[in-house]
């Protein structure tokens, strides 16, 4: 983001704050000193300005990969729609929390897949699976608002733990949690089931339409993703997301002008978690099951893996490193032995982090800026954050 970027969003952040305030009756930003004034009436035209100019940054490659997803599944055999599109997509979802949180906010957590296996206990146990001792079989779609509600709530949680550290601090509190997580679905019996867990967690079928055969669950895991890719471009574009960055980049200064500094990171995490939610309950029906080696320490691992991966510094990336991901998973083993997939996993990881800190959306940018320098016309190629 550039130094004009910065000053006009920090010049207009306040007043866009204000009426977003306004109509849901809190206070998270407030600068000191600072009142609302008669300016605040145009910040729906403000809004509608980001709106225009996130459509007109739609290029010719978004449209083309847009429409290669919309239409992988009519040429796409089942395996490939399912066990790589949807997969992919799912695990995308939630190395997106974590993309989002590290890149935009600067605070890198292992809790996420545990946020999102918690939203997929939460379904088995309101809703209906194999072990109707323990589900209380409420209607799918109530158990999922249940199932998301209290996820997001626990990712608030783990935020609010978390976010009065920095750095290895706040990677080892988050890792705790979720070591702590792990061991408890693991050894309670009467709530989480133990070692078993649940299994039989299905999709609805919905107007007629099953949502467990593979065409029609790529297309509800697209779209998820397509929305919570959309929500994150738009936020970090909002008053908030520029706020944050600002925590980011200057805690203290922003602390200095007046920004809760506490109340912006854990309202982070609670957005980080309510998208790990939507992505787990999409593995969970995605797997038909939930057990303990599903938030494991090896599941959270991958989630950092992923988003490292494919780049942290634009929500894209998140994708692009599930993709690479969940290819290796499926076909390093028709190079290597089983047991050494893990081996070739952290080969391909170590050659990216190497070869690109920025991982694979930052050998993207250096090709671009080759083929910049090499055309006549010259332009600048940056991905804007």
């Amino acid at each position: 983001m550039s130094a004009a970027k910065w000053r006009r969003a920090m010049n207009s952040s306040a007043t866009a704050a204000d009426l977003s305030r306004a109509a849901r009756g809190t206070a998270i930003v407030h600068p000191i000193g600072t009142q609302p004034t008669a300016s605040s009436a145009h910040a729906p035209t403000e809004s509608w300005s980001r709106w225009r100019a996130s459509i007109r940054a739609i290029k010719w490659r978004h449209a083309i990969v847009l429409a290669f997803v919309l239409a992988y599944p009519f040429f796409a055999s089942p395996f490939f729609t399912f066990q790589i599109g949807a997969q992919s997509l799912a695990l995308g979802l939630i190395a997106l929390s974590l993309t989002f949180l590290g890149g935009y906010g600067g605070m890198v957590s292992l809790a996420q897949m545990t946020v999102a296996g918690f939203a997929a206990y939460m379904l088995a146990i309101f809703g209906t699976s194999s072990n109707v001792a323990i589900s209380l079989g409420w209607p799918w779609w109530l158990a999922l608002i249940v199932a998301i509600s209290l996820a997001t709530l626990v990712a608030a949680g783990i935020g609010w733990l978390s976010v009065r550290t920095e750095g290895i601090y706040t990677i080892m509190i988050t890792l705790a949690v979720g070591v702590a997580f792990f061991y408890l679905a693991q050894q309670n019996y009467t709530v989480f089931n133990g070692f078993q867990g649940f299994s039989k967690i299905a999709p609805p079928v919905l107007f007629g339409i099953d949502f467990r055969d593979p065409m029609p669950f790529y297309f509800v895991v697209l779209a998820c993703s397509l929305a919570g890719y959309f929500f994150v471009k738009h936020l970090i574009r909002a008053p908030f997301g520029i706020a944050l960055q600002g925590i980011r980049d200057n805690p203290r200064r922003m602390l200095a002008l007046g920004y809760n500094v506490t109340a912006h990171r854990v309202a982070a995490y609670a957005v980080a978690g309510f998208l790990a939610a939507i992505g787990g309950i999409l593995m969970v029906w995605y797997n038909n099951r939930i057990s303990p080696g599903t938030v494991g320490t090896g599941a959270m691992i991958n989630i950092l893996i992923i988003a490292v991966l494919g780049g942290m510094k634009h929500p894209i990336g998140a994708f692009i490193g599930a993709i690479v991901f969940v290819l290796l998973q499926n076909f390093a083993i028709d190079l290597v032995d089983r047991e050494r997939f893990n081996l070739v996993i952290g080969g391909v990881f170590l050659a990216i982090v190497l070869f690109s800190p920025d991982g694979l959306l930052g050998l993207w940018q250096h090709l671009r800026n080759r083929v910049d320098m090499l055309s006549p016309n010259r332009g600048s190629g940056r991905i804007h954050r």
